[in-house]
């Protein structure tokens, strides 16, 4: 998600073709994003459970957004 978001809005303000790199990434947040709505379903978390899931993932897209701003190629390899 933040990749795919931070490579196409790059590719939007440089006006360049980034070889498929960008539906690459959002295809594997929607893998993500799948396997999370599965867990919902299976775990039935509590509200408490979400509220952590929610922390967890804000505190993981900033730090990789971020990371990604630094280092495109280090953050494509976690």
């Amino acid at each position: 998600g933040g990749g795919g978001m931070l490579l196409h809005f790059k590719s939007l303000r440089k006006f360049e073709h980034r070889g498929g790199w960008i539906k690459a990434l959002l295809e594997e947040a929607e893998n993500e994003r799948t396997h999370l709505m599965i867990f919902v379903e299976v775990a039935k978390p509590r509200w408490y459970e979400r509220a952590l899931i929610l922390r967890v993932q804000g505190v993981f897209l900033n730090a990789y957004s971020l990371g990604y701003l630094i280092s495109p190629k280090f953050a494509h390899r976690i």
